[in-house]
């Protein structure tokens, strides 16, 4: 243990304030400088068992850092992740507040949904392609409960890999009828094109995150289950949100998703 758990459960509490409050606080490694990764992937299991204890229930995963590009910018060797919880979910054509988010950026995702349990220690793409019931068109909202984005790795996985919520489109593909590795993306803002992303981007497949995470998860006595949501990493550069915009997430031979801000 870097740090003790009583630091532990202040790191906790003071991001649950942040997100509650939309108001951002420094980082946590500035002032705990110990703090590892486990004592991170700890403080948010203290949060994500408090929203459990109060009602949520787990609805799924995201995967974290998934690019190349992106582990090298935080200087890591491999991504993260964070909980998706059902009162996490947004909808199409149901605007967000977004006065009640602290820095909001909008990731687009061939999202998973999963038709049966996957196994932990040695899951492979194999073992999810057999338990994928649905490749669905997704958005990740991304929030940090941090300054400016101004994050360590730690501090991210901290704030629950900087998760903030989740939107399905309506399509569902099966897996045997669409190549994952590579379906062409487009995030259009108003209207205008904002990002293009191929899902190869994804840990060179997004079947490879999906992969890590169900064993990297066990290790924290963690399982993806039957209906679970998993979100394997972006596509494409993650981008700022305004008040007011309309987003329009299309995938090759997936389908497409919308997001609204007020």
């Amino acid at each position: 243990m870097a740090v003790e758990q009583g630091i532990r459960e202040q790191i906790a509490a003071d991001l649950a304030r942040a997100e509650a409050s939309a108001t951002a606080i420094d980082r946590p490694t500035d002032a705990h400088p110990g703090l590892d990764v486990v004592d991170a992937y700890e403080i948010q299991l203290i949060n994500i068992r408090k929203r459990l204890d109060a009602g949520a229930k787990v609805a799924g995963h995201k995967v974290g850092l998934a690019s190349e590009a992106m582990q090298k910018m935080m200087g890591v060797d491999e991504p993260d992740y964070g909980h998706l919880l059902d009162d996490m979910q947004y909808f199409e054509h149901t605007p967000i507040d977004a006065k009640k988010l602290c820095f909001p950026r909008v990731e687009v995702e061939v999202g998973f949904i999963l038709g049966e349990d996957l196994p932990g220690e040695g899951c492979t793409n194999e073992d999810v392609i057999d338990a994928v019931a649905w490749v669905v068109p997704s958005i990740e909202l991304i929030d940090s409960r941090i300054k400016d984005w101004k994050i360590t790795l730690c501090d991210t996985i901290a704030d629950n890999a900087s998760s903030c919520g989740w939107i399905l489109g309506q399509q569902r593909v099966p897996i045997s009828e669409i190549d994952t590795g590579d379906i062409e993306a487009t995030l259009t803002r108003n209207g205008e094109i904002v990002a293009k992303g191929n899902s190869s981007a994804v840990l060179g497949h997004p079947l490879n995150a999906v992969s890590w995470l169900a064993r990297k998860v066990e290790g924290f006595g963690v399982r993806l289950r039957k209906g679970d949501v998993i979100l394997p990493g972006t596509a494409t550069r993650a981008i700022d949100i305004s008040s007011g915009d309309h987003f329009v997430a299309d995938f090759a031979g997936l389908g497409r998703v919308t997001l609204d801000f007020n």
